[in-house]
This record gives C-alpha cells, sequence and structure tokens, in this order.
C-alpha cells in the first residue's frame, strides 16, 4: 500500500475569505482502510446562508465581466489543476477509494479538461440572430420589419450540489460552464469526500476569482445544503445524486421557482442482440465492475440478451468477473476497489440477497474474503426477470443483472420497463437495426456498441432520471436564461 494520506481542513470560502466553520469538523474516512484521511469543516445554516448571500452580492459584476475576462481566469483554473496533479490524485484515491487507473485518468485531469472546454469563446451559445418578421400593424403596435435577437443571459446564484462517486470531476463539470456565463456559484460537495473540492476551491480563489464568485460550503448533515436549495439567495440548483433527493431539492425549489439541472439515477440497460460481437458486448457490461466498482450511474447494469446467445454471455460475464483483482486502489493490479462507505457496502449486499432469493447469483454475491478491511463487494452477476428488485432499483456498485428476451419488441420493452432512463446501449452488427432500436429506447444517452462518451453531446436523463441537459454547449445553455431582444425597423 502507498503512503498514507492525510489532509485536515477546517474552513470555508464565504465572500472571499477563509473562516471556521459554525459546526467545527468530521472526519473523513478512507473506504479501502477504514481510517481517518481527515477533517472537514462542518458547515451550520447560517454558513450557508452567508455563503448564498455572498454569491447575490458578487453577482452583477461578475456578469457584467468582460467574457474574455471571465474564460482566462478559466483556463489559468485549468494549468492550476493540471499543475497539482500528483498531489490531488493521492487525496482523491484516498477519500473516494478510486482505483490508481480511475483516480490518475477520470478524477483529477479530467477536472482540468472541463475548464479548459469552457475558456472557449462561448458568444456562439450566448448571441443569435433571428430572420426578420414582416409584421402588420395592429392595436399594440405599428407594423413592420420586425427584427429579434436570441440572448442567454446568466441564472444569477447557483449552488451546484455533486455527487461522491467523481466529486472533482463532477464539481467541475457544474462551475466552469456556470462561472464562464457570468454565474456565481455556492460550491456544495457530497459529505463523503470533500477534500479535494475544498481545493478546488482554494485553487479558483488563487487564480483571481474575484470575492464572492465562488463560496464553498461543506457538511456532514444535509441541513446546510437544504437550504441552499430554499433561499431565495440561490436562482438554480445544480444537482447530481439520488432520485430521492433530487425530489427534495424540486419541492424545496418551487416555491421560488429554482431553475433545475439535475443528473439522478440510472438503471442501464444494454439491450445485446444474437448477431452482437459478443467480446465487446461483455467488456463494456463488465465496465459496470470494471469502472469505479458500479458506482456511476451511466452503468450498463441491466444485461438485457437474446436468449439464443444468452447462456454464452453469461458465462462471459462470468470469465470476466473472474479476472478481475479485488483489492488496495493504489496498487496498479487492482481493478476493482472499495465502495464509498460501509452503509452502501451493506445496501448492496442486502440487494444482493434479494437477488438471490428472486433470482440466481451466478458470481461474487459477498464480501471478499481476502480484504480484511474496507468496504469491499465482489463482482456479482445475477440471473433472473426484470421484475426483481435488483434489476428495478439503482444499486451503485458492482452488480449487474441479466435478464433473457426472445425478439426485438420483448428487449426493448424490457429495457423500457424502467422508472429510470439516463444510459441505455444496444448491440448488433445490424447497425441500421441498432440506429433503430436506440431511437425507440427511452433513455437520454444511447451507446452503439460502445461504452465510449461524446463529452460535447447532451447529457440527461429521461423519466426520474433527471432533469435538463449538460455536456458541450449543452452546459452552456444549461446554466443561462434565454432573452429575446426585439426591434422594428
Amino acid at each position: 500500500m502507498a503512503s498514507k494520506v492525510t489532509k485536515d481542513e477546517k474552513q470555508l470560502l464565504i465572500g472571499g475569505r477563509w473562516v471556521d466553520a459554525g459546526d467545527g469538523t468530521y472526519d473523513v474516512i478512507n473506504p479501502a482502510t477504514e481510517e481517518v484521511v481527515g477533517q472537514a469543516p462542518n458547515a451550520s445554516v447560517a454558513d450557508a446562508e452567508a455563503a448564498a448571500a455572498a454569491a447575490r452580492e458578487a453577482f452583477p459584476a461578475w456578469a457584467a465581466t468582460p467574457v474574455e475576462d471571465r474564460l482566462a481566469l478559466l483556463k489559468k483554473a485549468a494549468a492550476a489543476i493540471r499543475a497539482r496533479n500528483d498531489e490531488l490524485v493521492p487525496l482523491v484515491i484516498a477519500e473516494t477509494g478510486a482505483t490508481a487507473s480511475v483516480g490518475s485518468r477520470m478524477q483529477v485531469p479530467v477536472s482540468s479538461d472541463r475548464f479548459d472546454r469552457y475558456s472557449r469563446d462561448i458568444r456562439h451559445v450566448q448571441e443569435k440572430m433571428l430572420p426578420p418578421i414582416t409584421s402588420n400593424a395592429t392595436p399594440l403596435a405599428p407594423g413592420g420589419l420586425i427584427s429579434a435577437f436570441a440572448y442567454r443571459q446568466p441564472v444569477g446564484v447557483v449552488a451546484a450540489i455533486a455527487s461522491y462517486n467523481f466529486p472533482l470531476t463532477n464539481m467541475a463539470g457544474k462551475v466552469a460552464p456556470a462561472l464562464a456565463m457570468g454565474n456565481t456559484v455556492v460550491i456544495k460537495p457530497a459529505p463523503q469526500d470533500p477534500l479535494s473540492v475544498i481545493e478546488l476551491a482554494r485553487i479558483l480563489e488563487e487564480v483571481g476569482f474575484p470575492p464572492g464568485v465562488v463560496n464553498l460550503v461543506c457538511s456532514q448533515g444535509p441541513e446546510p445544503a437544504s437550504v441552499l436549495t430554499s433561499t431565495p439567495d440561490v436562482d438554480m440548483v445544480s444537482f447530481t445524486g439520488s432520485t430521492q433527493v433530487g425530489q427534495r431539492i424540486a419541492a424545496a425549489g418551487a416555491p421560488t421557482m429554482k431553475r433545475l439541472l439535475m443528473e439522478l439515477g440510472g438503471k442501464g440497460a444494454a439491450v445485446v442482440f444474437e448477431d452482437a460481437d459478443l467480446k465487446a458486448a461483455i467488456t463494456a457490461i463488465g465496465s459496470t465492475w470494471a469502472f469505479h466498482s458500479g458506482q456511476i450511474c451511466t452503468a450498463p447494469t441491466r444485461a438485457v440478451v437474446h436468449r439464443s446467445i444468452f447462456d454464452q454471455v453469461v458465462e462471459g460475464l462470468t470469465a470476466f468477473a473472474g479476472r478481475l483483482t479485488v483489492g488496495d486502489p493504489t496498487e496498479a493490479s487492482t481493478v476493482v476497489g472499495p465502495v464509498i462507505s460501509g452503509a452502501q457496502q451493506q445496501r448492496i449486499l442486502d440487494y444482493i440477497e434479494s437477488g438471490r432469493q428472486q433470482g440466481e447469483v451466478v458470481v461474487g454475491g459477498k464480501r471478499p474474503e481476502h480484504m480484511e478491511r474496507g468496504y469491499y463487494v465482489e463482482p456479482t452477476l445475477i440471473t433472473g426477470s426484470n421484475d426483481m428488485t435488483s434489476a428495478r432499483e439503482e444499486i451503485f456498485g458492482p452488480v449487474v443483472v441479466a435478464i433473457p428476451f426472445d425478439d426485438d419488441d420483448e428487449g426493448i420493452a424490457i429495457a423500457n420497463d424502467s422508472e429510470f432512463g439516463l444510459y441505455d446501449y444496444v448491440f448488433s452488427g445490424d447497425t441500421p437495426r441498432a440506429f433503430r432500436v436506440a431511437k425507440l429506447l427511452r433513455a437520454g444517452h444511447v451507446g452503439i456498441n460502445t461504452a465510449q462518451r461524446n463529452m460535447d453531446a447532451p447529457f440527461g436523463g429521461f423519466k426520474m432520471s433527471g432533469i435538463g441537459r449538460d455536456g458541450g454547449d449543452y452546459g452552456l445553455e444549461a446554466y443561462s436564461e434565454l432573452q429575446s431582444i426585439i426591434w422594428s425597423s
């Protein structure tokens, strides 16, 4: 195991000042060792209110800052994150339990890439001339040639509430486009692993973002975050997390008509047809185990497989799981690390037990015996029907459920028979068939013969998987209000 990483923090960033958290500090636990990584500041409700008020006060000046000046600061932030990569990666691995591969490739570098992405000129998104129309005179106004200009203004104050699986990457994906568009932000990291996000706030202050433009609230309990979802000082909530919490945020923000961007739960279906490249399909489905221990909402957690090849796919997945090294995330050979907490570990094991009762656990299904400490769960494959609890609810762990189907219509019906609709997949050697099926799936994103993403494509969910879209220019649109400016000539 690599040398122990420790980091103690006790202060929040509010209005350009680092201040002690109102409710002291709390322990951040390393999921791999169950040891304390460090102390994190525990904000009070008053701290959250002060942060939102500071962001509100800073908003007019930041919104009026020339676009090129805002984007230059984003460029500086990207470089500063990249320069601290060697310091941030071990911290992220320690507090999240991410493997060395995921931590070094997907956690820190992607964060700097996102600030780089949104440091580009945004005027092609912000400004759009519309064709003029001829209008007859009305009791309201004289006739004439009426021109129009669509202009995107910043929403205002954005509360950015991030998930625990990719704390730095997820927060960067919220903060960078929000700041580019002229919004001010209150950053609220997940309680389980806030330390790297605190470092992000420090970097943003150091590169020169004005006081109050970026504020940080960190807490172990939900009360400060609840304040951010209800206070009139916040105009928009950008949230990534569970559907249940998203529902509460929507209800809390309704009285003040908060704008919402919410990426919520997923139960991705990988529809595998009889003509599919089985190796490609098995590798993609196996990423549920191999990529951050299944703690990713886009994972293909339901393998919906044509009956003629079902046994082959189950055998392939079983063999795939057996080749995955479960262990210390700091070791280069480890593929499957721990899940985030003891509570989440037990929750996953409970889902597996329900799968054992309702279907069959083909491989895995328990805590790995060779890991004496840490919140580990074996890569697990369950076979059965789409009615099983483990097939209906988001588990957020290294668990795949395999379900057979007999024809195209049944496969599509099973895939769509879910309250979620975030990310589905189609595997077929017949490209027109794959595209036809993709368009029939009720999901915001569909991968055809790949689990790869295009980061400029719109990303978000149907049904209970969320509201709105981010990614590429769509992320800029998400953090803006569309204004029409009309004149007569």
